[in-house]
């Protein structure tokens, strides 16, 4: 599973990893399973729903790999954050964390189209962007990088990844001989493994934190603070989906938004449990199998 596949997995996570603030009665109702909020994804939005991320995930990687094949000395590039040609640990990790600046904004994009409770055009880019942007985005653009604590969770998530899990990998399990098949040690995958679960209780709150983050949009009148959305001119024209009367999405309140990293996971964790962080956990464990096998 390739750390793009992965991140979309988690941003169809986050209809309900968004918010469960301290009010349960004011965001509709609270549904804490994957299988759970795809049926009801579903039933309130068709197919059209489950695709809302599909052409910022489609055009994100065009403009990723493309950037790869034309500027990056690699043999057999592939599209994934964390896939870098052979260097030195400092060259892997500088080479990743410029990665990630790059997808930066298409991830940003691709997290609020998919929770998005408005119906986007595939083709009408600039309408779809008034939906999921503040006009102050849309005039700033750079604004995106500044967003409260999301830098901070991604370049944590890469170090982790990068310094930690990787050289550990390599040093249990190498590499193998290219047209043979794996020879592993079970002892040493079965201590990779271990490690694997280990990093996933470290990682696995990183990836939720990072996409409530990346929800928020940033807006800086005077009259709100950096991250409260816009009222007046914002999204006027464009469709919701209707389903039974219910809400579509549940977002963090306007008025009392995550004000940075430790924020996030201090409030996360005071509102609605130790539990918050660790949704979806199987998926960043499922990841870290794959990685026995991603050279």
């Amino acid at each position: 599973m390739t750390k793009a596949h992965h991140n979309l997995i988690q941003a169809c996570l986050a209809h309900y990893q968004v918010l469960h603030a301290s009010e349960p009665s004011t965001i509709g109702p609270v549904v804490t399973s994957y299988f759970a909020m795809m049926k009801r994804v579903y039933r309130i939005e068709g197919w059209a729903g489950l695709y809302k991320g599909f052409m910022p995930t489609f055009l994100s990687t065009l403009f990723v790999t493309g950037f790869i094949l034309l500027f990056m000395d690699t043999p057999s590039p592939s599209h994934g954050r964390y896939h870098a040609p052979n260097t030195s640990l400092l060259g892997t990790l500088f080479y990743t964390i410029i990665m990630m600046l790059i997808a930066l904004p298409t991830s940003i994009i691709t997290y609020r189209s998919i929770t998005t409770p408005f119906k986007l055009s595939y083709f009408n880019a600039a309408k779809s962007l008034r939906a999921i942007l503040t006009p102050t985005e849309r005039r700033k653009p750079w604004i995106l990088y500044l967003t409260p604590g999301l830098l901070v969770a991604e370049v944590l998530h890469i170090i982790i990844v990068v310094v930690g899990l990787g050289p550990i990998r390599r040093l249990l399990l190498p590499k193998p001989e290219l047209g043979s098949f794996p020879d592993y040690s079970i002892t040493k995958l079965g201590i990779y493994i271990v490690v694997v679960v280990l990093t996933t209780a470290i990682l696995s709150p990183l990836e939720v934190m990072s996409i409530r983050l990346a929800i928020q949009r940033n807006h800086a009148s005077a009259e709100y603070n950096s991250v409260s959305q816009e009222y007046e001119g914002d999204a006027e024209e464009n469709v919701e989906f209707s389903g039974n009367e219910e809400d579509v999405i549940a977002l963090r309140s306007e008025s009392d938004p995550y004000l940075g990293f430790i924020d996030c996971a201090k409030r996360m964790v005071n509102e609605e449990g130790l539990s918050s962080l660790y949704r979806a956990w199987w998926i960043t464990f499922l990841g870290g199998l794959g990685s026995v096998t991603s050279y």
